[in-house]
This record gives C-alpha cells, sequence and structure tokens, in this order.
C-alpha cells in the first residue's frame, strides 16, 4: 500500500522530469508528448513569474494549470481560474506572461 504524505502540483514539464525513463511508460510518454507544451526552464518561468505576482487569487494549482495549458485569451484563463473572479487587469497580467510561449 503507498503511504502519502503530501501533495504538490507540478507541471507537465517537471513530469516528464520526475518519470524519468518514459520509453518503459509509453502512455505517459504519450500524453507528455502531446500537452506538455513548454521546456522545464520555460515552464518554471512562466510559475515563478505568476508566483511573483503575490496574488491571493492565484493559487498554486492554477498556477501550475497555466503554465501547462499556455491558455491564449482570457476565456481560456476564466477556465483556469472557474471558481476565482478575475477582473480585467489580472487577466491582462496573466496574458501578458504567457503571451511570449
Amino acid at each position: 500500500m503507498i503511504n502519502i504524505i503530501s501533495m504538490k502540483p507540478v507541471t507537465l514539464a517537471d513530469v516528464k522530469e520526475i518519470s524519468g525513463d518514459l520509453e518503459a511508460k509509453s502512455d505517459l510518454r504519450d500524453y507528455l508528448k502531446e500537452f506538455s507544451k513548454l521546456t522545464k526552464k520555460q515552464s518554471d518561468n512562466v510559475v515563478e513569474t505568476l508566483r511573483k505576482m503575490n496574488n491571493a487569487k492565484f493559487k498554486e494549482e492554477y498556477i501550475v494549470k497555466v503554465a501547462d495549458l499556455i491558455p491564449k485569451n482570457a476565456e481560456g484563463i476564466s477556465k483556469i481560474f472557474s471558481d476565482v473572479s478575475l477582473d480585467e487587469k489580472e487577466i491582462n497580467e496573466i496574458l501578458a506572461v504567457v503571451k511570449e510561449y
């Protein structure tokens, strides 16, 4: 039996790194190949930039999803932050971070 000590949201780029040999894990490899859009460094940059905004509405799991999905518009951001009401300024701040990717 596995005993979970703690849980922490991680980006898909982190999953690639943590998982080790993906050749033996073909389903995971295929999933990551299809959905992971950024390198580890790029993903870390997005996460750190959003964290530095010190916005209480930006929960860690939302930040990680932004780094994974790289939303291109306000609708994409609203889907990630579905239970939080972001104002236009906050949405534009997020878009400014992800626009270069």
